[in-house]
């Protein structure tokens, strides 16, 4: 039996913006702050090579508009080029117009910079939910082919637990590529990357991946952000100990874990992974 590809994905932002850290720094004072993501986009380019794996990587407008050589970088070693909007604002706190403006910046922005067409967006902080499921018509609408902005899972910031774990049309033309859970005693817990996979013993992260794999036949989505392998980032002063715990444990093992985690499974790009599935689903109905 043949073990599915999972797809590795890195949410192209800086440490300053974080959603959980809006209440601390202002977004006119971001220009202000020491950029870090370019270097770190470096070191993951690297190791993606050394590796030899392709990625997605659902990159920020902002930060593309400011560095777009890296953006041709990560376009000429072959990795998917995907939209994370462009502002870093959760989806379930703009309008629908707002929200529209924000995701056909982002896709034009990148296009622009990338030469190549941008198919998958992914929402800051997974905020597609039962409250604004609107969104969806806005980003079919925007031309793009997949989303992986739900997480199903019961989460203090975001979080669809009831829907589906594995990827599902939501429109036509339209999939939804929800980031990778296990299901155990009757929830779903989070088994793909972020806070949980620096909090939790790699070795854990491993087992609920290849039951995804094994269990489910699945492919996984793995993600993780450039900061994260950033263990000399500026500490934020005055931030809450849930906020500070949650965002700096474990950054100086993270780099490591992601070089092994390269090499215990078989990696792709989410464009190469699941849009092909979507067309022979679509062919076979």
């Amino acid at each position: 039996m043949s073990v599915p590809r999972n797809a590795m994905t890195i949410d192209v932002e800086d440490y300053f913006q974080v959603s959980a850290f809006a209440p601390y720094i202002a977004r006119a004072d971001w220009d202000r702050r020491e950029c870090r993501v370019e270097r770190n986009v470096e070191r993951i380019l690297a190791l993606l090579a050394e590796r030899e794996v392709k990625a997605t990587f659902f990159t920020l407008g902002w930060v593309a508009e400011r560095y777009p050589q890296m953006v041709g970088r990560i376009v000429s070693a072959g990795h998917e080029l995907a939209s994370h909007g462009y502002g870093h604002e959760r989806a379930s706190d703009l309008s629908p117009e707002a929200f529209r403006d924000d995701v056909v910046r982002a896709k034009q922005l990148l296009e622009d910079l990338g030469g190549q067409a941008v198919l998958g967006y992914r929402a800051p902080s997974f905020s597609i939910g039962t409250g604004n499921l609107w969104a969806f018509d806005v980003l079919q609408e925007a031309g793009y082919r997949y989303s992986s902005s739900v997480y199903p899972i019961q989460h203090d910031h975001y979080g669809m637990p009831d829907s589906p774990r594995f990827a599902y049309p939501v429109r036509d033309g339209l999939l939804e590529v929800p980031v990778t859970t296990l299901r155990m005693l009757g929830r779903n817990l989070p088994s793909s990357g972020g806070g949980y996979f620096r909090l939790l013993p790699y070795g854990l992260s491993r087992w609920m991946l290849q039951r995804v794999n094994v269990a489910d036949g699945q492919s996984a989505v793995f993600y993780f952000h450039p900061w994260e392998i950033d263990a000399d980032q500026p500490r934020i002063a005055g931030i809450d100990a849930k906020t500070r715990f949650r965002h700096y444990v474990n950054i100086d093992r993270t780099f490591a874990r992601i070089a092994q985690l390269l090499g215990d499974f078989q990696w792709g790009r989410m464009d190469e992974i699941f849009l092909p599935q979507a067309n022979q689903a679509k062919g076979a109905h």
